[in-house]
C-alpha cells in the first residue's frame, strides 16, 4: 500500500513537469510588456523590394549585410522573407531620433552636419536568439518576436521586438507559414 501510494504521489508531482509551460515575461521583458500596453502604434511597413542573397550565415539586401546564427530558423525566415532588412532599421531609426523628445541641442548638431542620417545607417549586424513571444499576443493573427542585435558601432547588445500581422492565420497555422504570408507592423528598440 506504501508503494501504491508513493507512485501515486510522485505521479502526480511529476504531472507539472511534463506539462507544457506557458511563456511568461523576464525582467528583460518588462520594458517590451510596458510599450506594448502603453506606446503600441500599428504600422504597415513594406517588405524589402531588392534583390535578397542567402549565403551560409549571412543575409545580403543589395550592398547591406545582416549576419545570423544558422541554427536561428526564425531569424532566417524572417530576414529571407524581406520583412526586416537594414535599410528599413535605418530608416526606423532615423524617425526614433526625429520623434523622440530628446536633446534639442543634440538634434540640431546633427542636422548641421552633412549627411547626418549616414551615422543611423545598419549594416553588418548580427541577429541571434530570436523567441516568440507568447505572453505578448493571444490573438492567432499576431506574433511578437524579440530578437537579440549586435550592431559593431555600439558596446551593448541590443533587443529588437518585431509584431508580425497575419490576417490568413489560426491557431493551426505553422509558424513557417506564418512568417512566409506576413506583415510586418510594429517595430520596438531597446538597449540589454
Amino acid at each position: 500500500m506504501k508503494l501504491l501510494l508513493s507512485f501515486s504521489l510522485s505521479l502526480l508531482l511529476s504531472i507539472n513537469i511534463l506539462a507544457q509551460k506557458t511563456e511568461k515575461p523576464g525582467p528583460k521583458d518588462k520594458a517590451a510588456v510596458e510599450h506594448f500596453k502603453n506606446n503600441y502604434k500599428k504600422k504597415n511597413y513594406k517588405r524589402f523590394s531588392g534583390t535578397i542573397s542567402v549565403k551560409d550565415d549571412q543575409v545580403q539586401f543589395e550592398d547591406k549585410v545582416v549576419f545570423y546564427d544558422k541554427s536561428d530558423k526564425i531569424t532566417k525566415l524572417i530576414l529571407q522573407e524581406g520583412l526586416v532588412y537594414p535599410q528599413l532599421l535605418t530608416d526606423f531609426q532615423v524617425d526614433k531620433f526625429d520623434n523622440e523628445d530628446s536633446d534639442r541641442t543634440q538634434k540640431r548638431f546633427a542636422r548641421l552636419q552633412k549627411n547626418w542620417k549616414d551615422a543611423f545607417d545598419v549594416n553588418k549586424i548580427k541577429f541571434n536568439n530570436a523567441s516568440e513571444l507568447t505572453f505578448l499576443s493571444s490573438d492567432p493573427t499576431v506574433k511578437r518576436f524579440k530578437i537579440s542585435c549586435k550592431d559593431p558601432k555600439f558596446p551593448n547588445m541590443m533587443a529588437y521586438y518585431f509584431e508580425l500581422t497575419n490576417k490568413k492565420a489560426d491557431k493551426n497555422t505553422s509558424l513557417e507559414n506564418f512568417i512566409k504570408d506576413s506583415k510586418l507592423t510594429h517595430i520596438y528598440q531597446k538597449t540589454e
